[in-house]
């Protein structure tokens, strides 16, 4: 049996790292409930591990209406603060009351544009960056792209959305494909 060689960062002794490096990470994604899950991830990682985030994903599903946007912003503030009681997230006040923020702003940017995806996947123009890095060294925090989704999206009125944190969201959901030249999921073309 041979072993994939996998991104350093895809840790084999942990089952839930390599299957979101081998099934998600670098996939281009166009399904919107999935886009405003990975955004909210994302920015409730802003100052933690990513593992940090990935174990408490299945509590986010929950606290958050499997992420239905429509549900989120519909939120109380009561129901908000209850969610600060919630271990199976990230208790932090301003990222819990910041996922309805961007909720709102989310169903604002569907409506101008149809999609979230319509609008999101413009400052790649449509289709996936592929760098092919050497090492993860070689993996910018962030881009010129990063920069102008992160700007467009603070004007919008959504928090925790900003360069370095737009540039791993675009990594999750396969804008950009930073998969290291010996990783198996790196394309070849």
């Amino acid at each position: 049996m041979t072993t994939k060689t996998r991104c350093p960062w895809a840790d084999s002794s942990k089952p839930h790292y390599v299957a979101y490096h081998d099934e998600e990470w670098g996939v281009p994604v166009h399904d919107d409930r999935l886009l405003f899950e990975m955004l909210i991830l994302e920015g409730a990682q802003a100052g933690l591990s990513w593992e940090t985030i990935l174990k408490r994903r299945q509590g986010y599903k929950q606290a958050f209406n499997n992420f239905d946007a429509k549900k989120v912003a519909k939120m109380t503030d009561a129901q908000l603060e209850a969610l600060l009681q919630n271990e199976a997230i990230i208790r932090n006040r301003l990222k819990v009351f910041s996922v309805r923020k961007n909720a709102l702003a989310f169903l604002a940017i569907q409506k101008e544009f149809g999609t979230f995806d319509a609008y999101l996947w413009r400052f790649v123009n449509g289709k996936t960056i592929v760098n092919r890095p050497q090492t993860t060294k070689n993996i910018p925090d962030s881009t010129k792209e990063s920069d102008a989704l992160s700007k467009d999206l603070k004007k919008r009125g959504m928090s925790f959305v900003g360069s370095t944190i737009m540039y791993a969201f675009m990594q999750a959901v396969g804008m950009v494909n930073d998969h290291v030249k010996a990783c198996f999921k790196c394309p070849r073309h």
